[in-house]
């Protein structure tokens, strides 16, 4: 067993491990360097844990760390990065579940070692955080009952978001927003009624207030992002990330963790950060986001007129051919397809023509922060011409060919155009200012958000219809 001076200096290199491999996922070329000092130092975070003062049953604890382990890097090896959305969604679930059991057993623990002291049994034979808890005061008990309140409840919405999230993603459950009767007003009632036993609890009411707390937390977190559209989804992975991350931090305080409590607030703030660049990309208030789901349109939508033109394989060769300079803009319908080893030949073709090829990315394509940056970078498209929306859109009217792959409301004129679009007001890629757009479509449906788009419907737009992989392989062949 490990003394408290190297565990706390294990916390304290795992903290700078963590912050480090923050700092580098903020770019490209360190990204992969910063995957690794997470690794190590969770790694170094478990190892310290296990091994520390006051832990026991540390063979039992092995054999649930090595049944997780081989659990995660099962469902991880057979995870596609299309499905990488729901993953993380599914992940955060986890530490909402865990969250809530920690703090019921938290209650437990403590009624335990009450009822010891009351009945003058010997505290000598307290290990670990009953230890903790026998010398606890007043003020002390009250703080910990507040903690144990704050992990169950947002470890509880945490829980059952993520699970709805995860079924949105996943496609099984639809991705419109739905609210029972009451909608919001119902969600207050039951955040009221959820304040009020904790308030019971806080004055000695037992843990069947904390049981109710955990259904009722459930049941909000279940209606609320049930009530968002599927086209929010992007910030609900972040939102319930930050929830993850503060239910962590809760339960570190519970505890008396240090590292979960750096730990909590290092996800809780990031997630929270990410969620509020991500709304502003779009134009949305955070808490509209949440309370309102995508969709709401303010009145009659401006009709579309024209009709979607097709184009064959040869016609987007020909126009590829006579252009020196072309952006691509790739969606979710790329990952879908995972066609990104296919644009990634094309890309290298093109730039081999002497072309200038870039990739244009808005902060919310996919349906998770960053979702095509990974599928390019796995596909090797060099990081130097993958630009974001920023960087790129005041260039489209001097591009030759603009190319989006299986994207819908992030190139949506729309948002400029129509006041009374559900999107109205939201950055967009302004493709159809360039000469000529190639749209990569299955079909003629309306994409994951139920908007109409009417740059399918532009003079100067062809739609490539196909799988977008299929169709861009057959591209290839045109292109030598």
């Amino acid at each position: 067993m490990f003394s408290i001076g190297v565990s706390s200096a294990a916390y304290i290199a795992a903290s700078v491990l963590f912050i480090l491999s923050l700092g580098g996922l903020s770019n490209q070329e360190s990204a992969k360097r910063a995957v690794w000092y997470g690794i190590a130092g969770m790694a170094i975070a478990v190892i310290a844990t296990v091994f520390g003062p006051g832990v026991y049953n540390v063979f039992l604890i092995l054999i649930a760390i090595a049944a997780g382990g081989f659990a995660g890097y099962y469902v991880a090896g057979k995870v596609q990065m299309t499905e990488m959305p729901q993953l993380v969604a599914a992940l955060h679930s986890f530490v909402g579940l865990a969250a809530v059991f920690i703090g019921l057993n938290a209650d437990i623990e403590l009624s335990s070692v009450h009822d010891l002291i009351a009945a003058g049994g010997n505290q000598d034979l307290l290990t670990g955080f009953g230890k903790k808890l026998a010398v606890k005061d007043a003020v002390e008990i009250a703080i910990l009952k507040v903690e144990v309140f704050l992990g169950i409840f947002i470890g509880a919405v945490t829980f059952t978001g993520s699970v709805i999230a995860f079924g949105k993603l996943a496609g099984k459950v639809d991705g419109k927003p739905k609210q029972l009767p009451g909608g919001h007003m119902l969600n207050l009632a039951c955040l009221i009624a959820a304040l009020i036993l904790g308030i019971m609890y806080f004055n000695g009411a037992g843990i069947w207030t904390m049981v109710l707390v955990t259904l009722i937390a459930g049941f909000i977190g279940w209606h609320l992002i049930l009530g968002i559209g599927g086209a929010d989804m992007p910030v609900v992975v972040s939102m319930l990330n930050s929830y993850s991350g503060w239910a962590a931090a809760a339960i570190g305080f519970t505890l008396g963790n240090d590292l979960l409590i750096v730990v909590g607030a290092l996800v809780g703030s990031s997630g929270a950060i990410l969620s509020y660049i991500m709304c502003k990309a779009m134009n949305r208030k955070f808490v509209s986001v949440i309370l309102g789901g995508f969709g709401g349109a303010s009145g009659p939508q401006m009709a579309v007129e024209g009709e979607q033109v097709a184009i064959d394989a040869d016609g987007v060769a020909a126009a590829l051919d006579d252009a020196d300079s072309v952006i691509i803009i790739p969606g979710y319908g790329m990952a879908v397809a995972q066609a990104q080893q296919s644009v990634s030949e094309l890309t290298k073709r093109l730039r081999a023509k002497g072309k200038n090829v870039r990739f244009a990315i808005h902060p919310v394509a996919g349906r998770l922060p960053g979702h095509m940056n990974v599928l390019l970078a796995e596909a090797k498209v060099p990081y130097d011409i993958v630009l974001e929306m920023d960087e790129i859109n005041d260039d489209f009217p001097e591009t030759d060919v603009a190319i989006v792959i299986g994207s819908n409301d992030i190139v949506n004129p729309a948002a400029q155009d129509d006041p009374n679009s559900p999107i109205a007001g939201m950055p967009v890629l302004e493709c159809w200012k360039a000469k000529q757009v190639f749209v990569s479509k299955r079909g003629q449906g309306t994409g994951y958000s139920g908007i109409e788009n009417p740059l399918f419907f532009k003079d100067n737009t062809r739609m490539f219809y196909g799988d977008a992989k299929a169709s861009l392989d057959l591209l290839l062949q045109k292109i030598s």
